[in-house]
């Protein structure tokens, strides 16, 4: 299984380390559900990687969990997304995105979709 150990920004150290003591709701409901491997992988929260942060990210699967909240409807931001996706993909990450709105709401259907990519990212490797 690939666990290719990806650069970033050291300036992003600090940063990410402030992003895990606040967190919004969503990203705190979907951590609980995440730790303890739950399910049979290990994640981080706000790791950097690159020139970004990514909300979560499992480094067994290369697998990056994003929640997309309001501000990512905002002009700009889906580009931003995009180049940022683009970029990590590039180095063979995998990512899943959620809205906020769908995590806050519908966990069951949030589970179900991390346990189907799990195995599919699994399977490939």
């Amino acid at each position: 299984m690939p666990n290719k150990i990806i650069p970033y920004n050291p300036k992003l150290k600090i940063l990410a380390q402030k992003l895990r003591k606040q967190g919004i709701l969503s990203e705190v409901l979907l951590w609980k559900e995440l730790q303890r491997k739950r399910f049979g992988v290990e994640f981080h929260r706000q790791v950097p990687m690159l020139d970004y942060i990514v909300d979560f990210y499992c480094h067994e699967l290369m697998l990056v969990i994003e929640i997309d909240g309001i501000s990512h409807d905002m002009d700009g931001a889906m580009i931003k997304d995009e180049n940022r996706q683009n970029a990590l993909e590039a180095y063979g990450v995998v990512f899943l995105r959620f809205r906020d709105e769908d995590v806050r709401k519908d966990m069951r259907n949030v589970r179900l979709v991390i346990e189907m990519k799990i195995k599919e990212v699994k399977n490939k490797n």
